[in-house]
């Protein structure tokens, strides 16, 4: 028997919130009928309205709510600027806590924890939402135990999601938790995504942190490293090709970024390094193509940022 997914939308929704968790379960389908196989998912959109405009100005097509206590398998609530005024529909917030205790489970993409949290469903759980929205969502739900960093949480029967196409990777986690790690992947390969991501992975991006502290102003800087991350990079290095004495480079940088440019730079070895690592790479090779030279340098710079050896994060994560 297929399982009923129920992907929420609302007025000013994000339609990747909505489409990219219904894409992957529909494509679970797909793959099941090719090989001859019954359907897994029943997946629908439902909304207040028949007629729902995203914050994309796409308006789609969405049933009406079902009864709150009709049978379900999964509720999706997404996110997008209507959050906010979802939160205030009276009527949409009892509808969702009480779908909530009729469903197997529920998730949120991205700010969709908003609605989940102003239901009540997220108190005393650990939970992720867009690495912008923290702050506000730190102060406006202090009894929910937010975690800016992963992709997406699980906790108990919630699941929450980063932010956007991490509701891509909540997805493909939840059809690996109900059909397994293979179909997943095939469902992963099918729609040409990238990596299948696990939870425990981190959402934010050395370099696009770092761009959007520095300004904009050591962009090329920041690229260059990516590109030459086997290289010493010597601080000599790093300011002799931004143009700027030694000196001079170090206070501007650190004024700019919030970092040395030796932490900086580590930041973006350990990321490439966790990437080659979620692809198999074994972690002598890792070592030498991020620039850590030894393993063992790289193993403590593991253990300081993330709490684990390279190898075991290479287990745990790598396809």
């Amino acid at each position: 028997m297929s399982r009923r997914i129920e992907i929420l939308t609302f007025s000013d929704s994000q339609l990747l919130d909505v489409a990219g968790p219904l894409q992957v379960f529909a494509s679970a389908n797909d793959m099941a009928r090719m090989a001859g196989r019954p359907m897994p998912y029943d997946p629908v959109v439902v909304g207040i309205a028949d007629q729902v405009k995203t914050s994309s100005g796409l308006s789609i097509g969405a049933l009406p709510l079902p009864s709150a206590d009709a049978p379900l398998d999964t509720l999706v609530v997404p996110g997008g600027w209507g959050v906010y005024a979802a939160c205030e529909d009276g009527h949409l917030i009892e509808w969702i806590r009480r779908r909530t205790q009729a469903a197997r489970r529920t998730a949120s993409v991205c700010s969709g924890a908003f609605l989940l949290a102003t239901a009540g469903l997220l108190d005393g759980r650990r939970a992720v939402t867009h690495w912008q929205r923290c702050e506000e969502f730190r102060y406006r739900f202090p009894k929910v135990r937010l975690e800016a960093d992963p992709i997406f949480i699980r906790d108990d029967n919630i699941w929450t999601s980063a932010g956007v196409t991490a509701g891509i990777d909540l997805a493909l986690a939840l059809v690996e938790a109900d059909l397994g790690r293979e179909p997943a992947l095939t469902v992963a390969r099918q729609l040409v995504v990238f990596m299948k991501r696990p939870g425990g992975q981190s959402q934010f991006s050395a370099a696009l942190l770092l761009q959007d502290k520095g300004g904009g102003r050591f962009d090329d800087l920041h690229a260059w490293i990516i590109e030459n991350l086997e290289r010493p990079l010597s601080l000599s290095d790093l300011a002799e090709r931004a143009g700027m004495s030694v000196r001079s480079f170090s206070r501007h940088y650190h004024r700019m970024t919030g970092r040395t440019p030796a932490r900086a730079v580590e930041e973006m070895r350990l990321e490439s390094a966790r990437r080659q690592l979620e692809q198999g790479t074994h972690v002598s090779r890792v070592a030498l193509r991020c620039g850590f030279g030894a393993e063992e340098t790289m193993r403590r710079a593991f253990q300081r940022q993330f709490g684990v050896s390279p190898q075991a994060y290479r287990e745990r994560f790598s396809l």
